[in-house]
Parts: structure tokens; sequence; C-alpha cells
């Protein structure tokens, strides 16, 4: 798999990582790592945010909007 965002600029690049929202292949140049809340509950709610984290995978355009929504 080829990095998305290097194949749009005209550069050909392997994918490191997967975005965990969208599914974009990523170089690592590309790529932020980023700690996310974990989630517990029933559906569809109520739902909790549990005091940990677990790492993951994020495109900037999805890391943006992950960020927003805070």
């Amino acid at each position: 798999m080829k990095c998305y965002i290097c194949e749009k600029q005209g550069m050909d690049t392997d994918a490191v990582g997967i975005c965990i929202i969208c599914g974009m292949g990523l170089c690592m140049d590309h790529l932020i790592r980023e700690e996310q809340p974990v989630w517990e509950g029933g559906y569809p709610f109520p739902s909790q945010k549990l005091g940990r984290t677990l790492p993951r995978i994020l495109c900037e355009d999805c890391a943006a909007a992950v960020k927003k929504g805070r």
C-alpha cells in the first residue's frame, strides 16, 4: 500500500500505517500517532470515558476533526 497523501503529491512512498478513522494509508511523514480516550457503555447510551487512553494512528484531517470535537 502507498501513502495516499504522497501519491497525490506525485511521490511514491510506502505506507507504514492506516488512519483508524478513514482508512487512508500513511507514511511516517504524514501519520499522527496520538493517544485517544477509551469509551465504555451499552448501546446506544449511556457511555462513559474510561481513565485510560490507547495510541491510535490518524491522518491530519481526522486528527483535526477529533480535536475540534473535544
